[in-house]
This record gives C-alpha cells, sequence and structure tokens, in this order.
C-alpha cells in the first residue's frame, strides 16, 4: 500500500469523525452555540481546551522552531506554558463568576458601556484573524505534503472541512470534535517521538532521551547535537541568546497574550460551576503537558536527524548526492517548502550557515559557494517520521494529528469572531430584538465569511505559523489581556480609562508590527526591513505585545484617575465577581 493510501486512510477516517460528531452534537439554539449549552464536564472541557489552545504553531511549528535556533526559540515553550497558568489563576474562575458568553460580553458590561463593547469586539476579531492566518498556514503545510497537493489547494481543503463542522455545530460540535482532535493529535505527536527516541537514544522517553546519550557516538545527546551545528558555522544548540532584554519581553508577550486569549476564555463558560472552571483549567494544564514536555526531545532529535541525512559519513566528508536523496526529501520538493539549488556544481547538497563570517574561509576550503539547502521551519516535525525510516503508518497518523491541531484552533477562533459579531455587536448593540432563529443565521453567515478572510490571509502569511500566532499573542497582550485584569481587580478602573487603555495598546501595537511586516501584512507595504538592527532598541514585532500591554494600563490608568469612579453597583459587581462562588449558568442578554 503506498504512502498517499495510508495518509488517506488516517485523513479521511479523522475527517469522518469530525463531521460525524458535529452532526451529533449540531447545535439547536444559541446557548449550545456559544458556550455548548453550560454543561460541558471539567475533564472533557480540559480536554477540548487543550486540542483548542494546542494549534498547529504547537504541534508543527514550535518544535520546528525550536529545532532551527535551539535554547533561543525555548520562549516559545516557556511563554505559551506560563501563560496558561496566568489564564488558570488569574482569569478563568471570575470570568466563569460573571456568567456570560464572551468577552465583550464581560468588558461591556463590567464599564458599563456600549463603546468598550465595540472596541473589545475590534480587538478580538483583529486578535483572532491573525491568529487564524496561521492556522490555515500550518493546514496548507499538513494537507500539501500528505495529500499531495499544492499549498494553497490544502488551505482551501482546510476551510472546507472546517466550514462543515464549525458552521452547524458551534461550540457543542466544536467541543465534542476537539475533543475526538486532541486523542488524535497527543497520539499522532508522542508515537513518532518515542519510536525516535528509541532510535537515538535507546530511551523510550523523549524527555529523558533528550538528556540521554546518543546510540551511535555514545556523546549526550545534546552535545552531540551541538558539535554538529557548530561545525556547520550555527550557533552551539544550547547557546545563550545575547539579546536578553527582546527575549524576556517575548517571553512576557507570550505569556499575557495567553492569558488574553478569546477563544480560550471562552471555554470556561461552558462548564456549569465555577469550580469546574478550576478544574477544567487544572486538567488543561496535563494534556497540554504531554505534549510541550514532548516538544523540545522532538525539536532536537529532528534537527540531527536532518543534519545526519545531509552528512552521512559526518560534517568533514562529502555531503549527500542530489541524485541519492531520500524519498522524503523528493516528495517535499513537490510542495515547494524543500528547495535546492546547486551553486558550486558538485551535485551534492550543502547546507550550512553561509552568513557566519567565522565560516566563510572553512567554506571556502571545501570549496562550497553559499548554502543550497532550504528548509521550511513548519515541515520538520512532519518529516521527522520519514526522516527517521519509520513505518508508513505512523507517517499517516502524524498526518491526521497534524490536520487535527491546525483545524481544532482554527474552529475555537472561528466561534470567537462568529459569536463576537452575531451575539457583542448584532444583537447587543445594533438590534437587541432579533430573534434567536435570525441571530444563529447571523453567527453561521459571520463565521462563514471568517473563514474565506482567514483562508485569503493564509495564502500569503507573514511568517511561519508559530511566528504568525505570536503576533496573535502580543496583539492580545497589548489590548485585551490589561482590561481583563483591571476589571477584574481594580474598582476605580471606568469605562474611559478601558476604552483608551484598550486602543492605545492595540495601536502602537499594529503600527509597530506593521511598520516590519507590511500594513495589514499585505507584502511589500512595510516601512523597515524586520532585521534586528532596524528594530526599535532590539525589541522583535513579535516581542512589542508586552510594551503595548504597558502602554494599555499606565493610559488607562491615567485616564480612570482624572474621570469619575465607576457608579457603586459596578463597585459591586466587581467585588463579587472577585469571590468565585455561587456563579449560576452562563447567561444571555
Amino acid at each position: 500500500m503506498s504512502q498517499f493510501v495510508i495518509n488517506m486512510l488516517f485523513v479521511g477516517a479523522s475527517f469522518a469523525l469530525y463531521i460525524g460528531i458535529a452532526i451529533w452534537a449540531r447545535a439547536g439554539s444559541t446557548k449550545e452555540f456559544y458556550v455548548a449549552g453550560g454543561g460541558v464536564h471539567p475533564v472533557t472541557n480540559g480536554m477540548a481546551t487543550a486540542a483548542d489552545w494546542m494549534s498547529a504553531a504547537s504541534f508543527i511549528s514550535m518544535a520546528g522552531l525550536i529545532a532551527a535556533g535551539g535554547y533561543a526559540n525555548s520562549t516559545f515553550l516557556m511563554g505559551w506554558t506560563g501563560g496558561y497558568v496566568l489564564l488558570a489563576m488569574l482569569l478563568a474562575p471570575y470570568l466563569r463568576k460573571f456568567g456570560k458568553f464572551t468577552v465583550p460580553d464581560f468588558i461591556g458590561d463590567r464599564f458599563y458601556s456600549r463603546g468598550a463593547r465595540l472596541t473589545a469586539v475590534i480587538c478580538l476579531v483583529i486578535i483572532s484573524v491573525t491568529y487564524v492566518i496561521g492556522q490555515m498556514a500550518g493546514a496548507g503545510v499538513a494537507f500539501s505534503r500528505f495529500l499531495e497537493v499544492s499549498n494553497s489547494t490544502g488551505i482551501w481543503i482546510a476551510a472546507a472541512v472546517v466550514f462543515a463542522y464549525a458552521v452547524f455545530g458551534g461550540m457543542k460540535g466544536i467541543t465534542y470534535t476537539q475533543v475526538a482532535q486532541y486523542v488524535v493529535l497527543i497520539i499522532a505527536y508522542t508515537i513518532p517521538a518515542i519510536f525516535i527516541s528509541l532510535q537515538l537514544t535507546g530511551n523510550p522517553i523523549p524527555p529523558l532521551g533528550l538528556f540521554g546519550d546518543h546510540a551511535e557516538s555514545g556523546l549526550p545527546l545534546l552535545q552531540k547535537l551541538d558539535a554538529v551545528v557548530r561545525d556547520l558555522g550555527f550557533a552551539a544548540y544550547t547557546a545563550d541568546v545575547d539579546n536578553k532584554l527582546n527575549m524576556v519581553l517575548f517571553t512576557m508577550s507570550l505569556m499575557i497574550g495567553t492569558a488574553g486569549l478569546p477563544h480560550v476564555i471562552i471555554r470556561f463558560f461552558t462548564v456549569p460551576r465555577v469550580a469546574d472552571a478550576r478544574w477544567s483549567a487544572g486538567w488543561t494544564l496535563i494534556f497540554i503537558a504531554l505534549l510541550y514536555l514532548t516538544a523540545p526531545a522532538v525539536a532536537s532529535m529532528a534537527r540531527l536527524n536532518l543534519m545526519t541525512t545531509i552528512y552521512p559519513e559526518g560534517t568533514s566528508a562529502p555531503a549527500l548526492s542530489y541524485e541519492e536523496r531520500p524519498e522524503w526529501v523528493k516528495t517535499w520538493e513537490t510542495t515547494g517548502l524543500i528547495k535546492w539549488e546547486d551553486k558550486n556544481g558538485d551535485g551534492r547538497i550543502q547546507m550550512y550557515n553561509d552568513a557566519a563570517p567565522a565560516f566563510t574561509a572553512t567554506a571556502q576550503e571545501r570549496g562550497w559557494n553559499g548554502n543550497e539547502l532550504t528548509v521550511n521551519n513548519d515541515i520538520l516535525v512532519l518529516a521527522n517520521p520519514e526522516i527517521a525510516n519509520l513505518p508508513g503508518w505512523v507517517v499517516g497518523l502524524i498526518a491526521a494529528g497534524a490536520i487535527a491541531a491546525a483545524l481544532s484552533t482554527a474552529a475555537g477562533l472561528l466561534l470567537a469572531i462568529s459569536s463576537a459579531i452575531s451575539h457583542d455587536l448584532i444583537k447587543t448593540l445594533i438590534n437587541p430584538k432579533i430573534s434567536e432563529k435570525n441571530e444563529m443565521l447571523a453567527a453561521r453567515i459571520s463565521m462563514a465569511c471568517a473563514i474565506l478572510l482567514a483562508t485569503y490571509l493564509g495564502l500569503n502569511p507573514p511568517g511561519f505559523a508559530a511566528q504568525v500566532v505570536a503576533l496573535a499573542f502580543g496583539i492580545a497582550a497589548a489590548s485585551l489581556f490589561p482590561v481583563l485584569m483591571m476589571g477584574i481587580f481594580s474598582k476605580r478602573m471606568n469605562d474611559k480609562g478601558a476604552i483608551c487603555g484598550m486602543v492605545a495598546g492595540l495601536a502602537i501595537t499594529l503600527v509597530y508590527i506593521f511598520t516590519y511586516l507590511g500594513w495589514f501584512f499585505i507584502p511589500g507595504t512595510n516601512m523597515l526591513a524586520n532585521t534586528p538592527d532596524n528594530w526599535f532598541m532590539g525589541i522583535s514585532p513579535a516581542s512589542f505585545g508586552s510594551v503595548g500591554a504597558l502602554i494599555n494600563f499606565a493610559v488607562a490608568y491615567a485616564v480612570s484617575m482624572v474621570t469619575a469612579e465607576p457608579p457603586q453597583e459596578i463597585q459591586d459587581l466587581v467585588e463579587s465577581v472577585r469571590t468565585p462562588k455561587g456563579a449560576g449558568a452562563a447567561l444571555s442578554h
């Protein structure tokens, strides 16, 4: 049986499962569409939240970026994990106590302002659209390889599948679909990791294998990897970073951005009680840990496997002949995500750091005229089983897992967008008398439009999946996180402060991002090249969310102090929200 047929069987079976669940759990009311009826069990919700949160960026791109950058890119791992702890401890139970459907619901009522609600809707849509670009880009990578279609065709297929189960099932369908997707993605991630860890270290537990010995050389695995990459002009895999400020700000941006993500926060409205929200958070951390403890090992082993494939006899020996390249390289070449250019005409694949001045002399001695192999970071996890020559069914399994990761988060984001438009914008601000039937119709139409927009933007993403997602986290950090924190823990924070803070944080962060990545991510419209020497104080666009958050806090506090304090009933509401006991079901307006 060919690898393509195996992939089709695994992916097709998973699609049938997701769509079947969506039909079974079809939403029949707005409450089921927005919060799955409010009766989801904490363990079920924890598993669904983990799938919602562990996107294509976590499954596909994070390990690829760590593999490419080593310790320097471990900030993704630290920021996202730490951020979820912040969300679980500081926001989830209190927002659940408030008992509404969405984040704009909380902001609109807490700050007693239609303007605050509208501003929150705008922030939510910008965050979610930016985030979903990364999911569609990741889905395109997975589909293009495993279904052997072009990257753009893969994105359109992903859009069609999400449309089929998200538009009709709503949160109820998405919740139970995400449970199935979590099971698929965690099995798909860990089984290849176990095989590869056994091959390289003899240890079946990947996190332990990472700190074990390389079976062939007898050296510690990380020491072996350091030696291989240094011999090719790259920085040591475990090397420290030079720009500590940017690293701290980037990690902080991911952390507080995680705590401000609307599609994750909305999941805590699906459980019956406040205590269930806390338990959901705990279970989610457990389910997330299964993948996040494995990711560093997957990254390191993927990098070592790639290098030893290109240099099978060692870095000082001749590189692999292009004619003898393995089948997986040929397959990925058809997607355009691996490219080779024979710059010195020797018919071999030279892969090294041609930007390192210290390595120039060595490269000239070896007759190398520049790096010849370009490998998209997003493919390393997906290609890892093939690089390691694992059985075809393992490759098919990781295909299904990668696609599940992208689709699960895309569905959650699209639901957040549709609920913000139909519930917070149309019903609350434009037409309060709209019928439930028409509200459901508006929600589905807005989700369909959001899918089309996300697909269009996913065809030309401004970076790798994890890099695009990091931008969304930065925008969430600069816009929603401060207002949520102040809304819960400051009785003095008023409507004017909240609105001014959100606008200031969002505006300055978007301007900074667009300056380097193009206005609205349109290629060629950036004013400065996205290089460290152009960054303000060495702060990258993905790290600027922390600065935006500080500006948000400062502006909101200053404006609140010079304007009237909130009404007494709002202050009493804040006091009651701080005691997360006695909350009823999530309410509509």
